[in-house]
């Protein structure tokens, strides 16, 4: 692992009017390197990501590019340093093919009109590096199963040649088979040197791709978590704040004996 983090940030805070989403957040992202994003629901995971996706620029706190201070107040400056984002609802156009998805806003064109045949010479190179198989790219994503909507969003993200690569919950109501796939590509753009924040709940997904867990609770840290070492209960419990598993830490219902 690099000692250097292509990202790092430093004391981040972020508040709505009375609501203080987050409160001195500290994150590193290395080249190669998958860190999961984990907490319960309105922990501040999807206000980490739009504030370094700068869609929701942080009100303190310092972001740092390999070991830089930067300012992230809009989209355009995370793209411009290397960073990309796959939101969970994905943004594909149903209507438009795969080859369409991916130069969506970047078309090619020469003398004045689509080079289609450039494009989709360029999205059958992509997807066969990536191992992704799709067989009819000219298909409308809207006929394609939602593993394969998942691998033409993060496909289309790397189009740039983003360093940082920030997926929001990317196997979420995906089956058995369609979430090995995305996890397969996860592992294939760690092994070539992206650094990946991933937020999932599914603490298998986790298990199977992270290399540590970052703990949010209520807009804080609470925990950092090598995957190889720490046990799923030490994480869970990270999560909800309890000491112990939650349902065993119960109080007995009136006939019960507590163990």
């Amino acid at each position: 692992m690099s000692s250097l983090p292509l990202l790092s940030l430093r004391g981040v805070s972020k508040h709505f009017g009375a609501v203080q989403a987050l409160t001195d957040v500290e994150l590193d992202i290395h080249p190669g390197r998958v860190v999961a994003l984990v907490g319960d629901n309105g922990a501040g995971k999807s206000t980490l990501v739009k504030v370094i996706a700068g869609v929701g620029p942080a009100d303190h706190g310092l972001i740092e590019w390999e070991g830089r201070a930067v300012q992230i107040k809009r989209p355009h400056d995370a793209q411009t340093l290397g960073i990309a984002t796959v939101y969970q609802d994905l943004a594909l156009c149903d209507n438009l093919d795969v080859v369409g998805n991916l130069f969506l806003g970047r078309e090619i064109h020469r003398i004045g009109i689509l080079d289609e045949v450039e494009m989709e010479r360029r999205t059958r190179s992509l997807l066969r590096a990536l191992s992704i198989h799709i067989p009819d790219v000219r298909r409308p994503v809207a006929a394609l199963s939602g593993g394969q909507r998942q691998t033409v969003a993060i496909s289309r993200s790397l189009l740039a040649g983003p360093r940082v690569l920030l997926l929001d919950e990317p196997t979420a109501s995906l089956g058995v088979q369609q979430t090995t796939q995305v996890l397969d590509l996860i592992d294939q753009l760690r092994d070539r040197g992206i650094g990946i924040l991933l937020i999932s709940h599914n603490m298998g997904d986790v298990k199977a791709v992270a290399d540590e867990v970052a703990v949010l609770r209520l807009g804080r840290n609470n925990g950092l978590f090598d995957v190889n070492t720490a046990s799923q209960e030490q994480i869970i419990s990270s999560i909800t704040g309890a000491t112990g598993d939650a349902v065993t830490r119960r109080s007995p219902r009136a006939g019960e004996t507590e163990l």
